[in-house]
């Protein structure tokens, strides 16, 4: 077989596959998880449902991989953010800026629907959603950039860990993006966010000594 049937093949077989993976994201997002059969994901797609299972062991396995892609999409443009800022900006005031990107984000970019079927999912454990709570995404990479920052500059305490204010910033914005879900629409998340952090800062930044 020459180099342009087999180029020729490899080109028809990524279409196929994005065909799947394109159409399961649109059902997905629009009728939820469980809603979703592999049956209607090929049809959609165009394709024969044993072409589904040459490129996806099953439902789940295309689940996990939607939301390990979706998570990683949002986690580089978190960070892209925080390399926005001039060298020298203060880390409290780029960690309320961060927090405001990031519900900007949930909020608008992401939006409720979404965002509650990802709770759903990874309360229910029907599928690997590891990408969104693992300690090694790239989100707890830059909250914990930002609290090395603070705490080289000053601004920060230093008797608490960095990997432990990390993870209870990461806690703040899950528990807040959750009462969001369960308070819709009636919960303001940038408001009650930018004061919920606010008092998280007060708690961890450097107490100055007295005159």
């Amino acid at each position: 077989m020459n180099k342009e049937k087999i180029s020729k093949r490899t080109a028809k077989a990524d279409e196929t596959k994005r065909k799947i993976y394109e159409s399961a994201d649109q059902l997905f997002k629009k009728h939820g998880f469980d809603n979703v059969s592999v049956d209607s994901i090929v049809e959609k797609a165009g394709v024969s449902k044993g072409c589904f299972y040459v490129y996806f062991d099953s439902k789940n396995a295309l689940i996990t991989t939607l939301i390990a892609d979706f998570v990683d999409t949002i986690d580089l443009d978190y960070k892209s953010y925080l390399e926005s800022f001039p060298p020298g900006t203060m880390a409290s005031d780029i960690l309320f800026s961060f927090v405001e990107k990031m519900v900007n984000t949930i909020a608008c970019t992401l939006g409720y629907d979404l965002i509650k079927m990802l709770y759903e999912a990874q309360i229910s454990r029907t599928v690997n959603t590891e990408a969104v709570m693992g300690y090694n995404r790239k989100l707890y990479q830059v909250f914990s950039s930002i609290i090395s920052q603070g705490i080289k500059q000053g601004d920060f305490r230093t008797d608490i860990s960095v990997d432990t204010i990390t993870k209870h910033c990461i806690m703040a914005m899950r528990g807040l993006t959750y009462e969001w879900c369960i308070r819709y629409p009636y919960f303001d998340l940038n408001d009650q966010s930018l004061q919920h952090f606010e008092i998280l800062l007060n708690g961890i930044k450097k107490q100055k000594a007295p005159a």
